[in-house]
C-alpha cells in the first residue's frame, strides 16, 4: 500500500459514486483512502432523492484529524455543494498544505440533479482553483467555471476544451483536464493541458448506460497516481485506462445510470 489520499466529498448510498466510489478506487490501486464527508445523499441508481449536508466545522474537523494524524500525499475534493463548505475546506489546505489537491467541481449528478450552489462557482474560483494541482471538469463544468457557451465544446476540434483549459489556468490552477464525455461522437477524448503543454486520451465510447461515478472515480484515480508520485499526464494516464476498463467491465446493477467495476484490478482470494 503506497500514498495517502484525503477525500472530501459526499456520500452515496448506492455505492457508485461520492465517497464510496472513490475508497473503491483508491483501494484498487493500491493506495490508502482516508475520509471527510460533506454531505449524506439518499440515491440509487435512477438519481438524489435527498441530501443532508454536514456542518462545516465538522468537515474541518474530519480533515485536520486525519491530516496531522496520517497525513496526506493527495487531497481529492468532489461534491462541496456550498460557499461555505469551500471556504473551509480552502482554509484547512492553505493552513496546512498538502503536495497534491485534484478538484473534481461536482455540480450536478448523473440524473441532473444540482449539487452546486450558484454562489459557490464563485468562491470556487477565487478560494479553490488557486491551491489546485488538477481539475477535473466536464465540459458542461468547464463551461460554467469560464463562461464559455456550451456549444464551443461541440465538433471535431478540442479548441473549445483548449480555451477553457487556458482561462481555469488564469485562474491559478497548476493543470486542467478537461472530460470529454458529454461531447457526441464514437470517440471520447479527455485533454490535459498545463503550463507546459498538453495530452490528450483517447478511447472509443461505450454504449452502456452503467457509467455512474466516472467523473468522481477517474478524479480519485488520478490523486492516488499522484499521491504515489507519479507525475500528471503518467497519473492521467493510468487513471483514464483504469476507469475505461471499469466502465467496459461494469457488473450491470441498478435500473438506472448503474456503478463501474472499480475492482476490476483485485484478483479475489480462492
Amino acid at each position: 500500500m503506497r500514498g495517502r489520499v484525503l477525500i472530501v466529498a459526499g456520500s452515496d448510498s448506492g455505492g457508485g459514486a461520492g465517497i464510496q466510489a472513490d475508497i473503491k478506487a483508491v483501494t484498487a490501486l493500491g493506495g490508502y483512502a482516508m475520509t471527510a464527508v460533506t454531505a449524506l445523499t439518499a440515491q440509487d441508481t435512477h438519481g438524489v432523492q435527498a441530501v443532508m449536508p454536514v456542518p462545516p466545522e465538522f468537515i474541518a474537523l474530519q480533515m485536520r484529524l486525519c491530516l496531522a494524524d496520517i497525513g496526506a500525499d493527495a487531497v481529492k475534493t468532489g461534491m462541496l455543494a456550498c460557499a461555505e463548505v469551500i471556504e473551509t475546506v480552502a482554509e484547512v489546505l492553505s493552513e496546512v498544505g498538502v503536495p497534491a489537491l485534484v478538484v473534481d467541481p461536482v455540480m450536478a449528478a448523473k440524473g441532473g440533479q444540482r449539487l452546486l450552489e450558484d454562489r459557490a462557482v464563485s468562491v470556487a474560483i477565487t478560494r479553490l482553483l488557486p491551491i489546485t494541482t488538477l481539475l477535473t471538469p466536464n465540459t458542461v463544468e468547464a463551461a460554467a467555471l469560464t463562461g464559455l457557451p456550451l456549444e464551443s465544446f461541440e465538433g471535431d476540434s478540442l479548441d473549445g476544451m483548449r480555451r477553457a483549459a487556458d482561462r481555469l489556468l488564469d485562474f491559478g490552477t497548476h493543470a486542467v483536464l478537461v472530460k470529454g464525455g458529454h461531447r457526441a461522437g464514437p470517440v471520447v477524448t479527455d485533454l490535459l493541458v498545463t503550463r507546459g503543454g498538453e495530452h490528450s486520451y483517447s478511447a472509443p465510447r461505450f454504449d452502456s448506460v452503467h457509467t455512474h461515478g466516472t467523473g468522481c472515480t477517474l478524479a480519485s484515480a488520478i490523486a492516488c497516481g499522484l499521491a504515489q508520485g507519479l507525475a500528471a499526464p503518467q497519473a492521467v494516464e493510468r487513471a483514464h485506462a483504469y476507469v475505461q476498463e471499469a466502465i467496459r467491465t461494469a457488473p450491470g446493477f441498478g435500473g438506472g445510470h448503474g456503478p463501474l467495476n472499480h475492482m476490476h484490478t483485485v484478483r479475489p482470494f480462492p
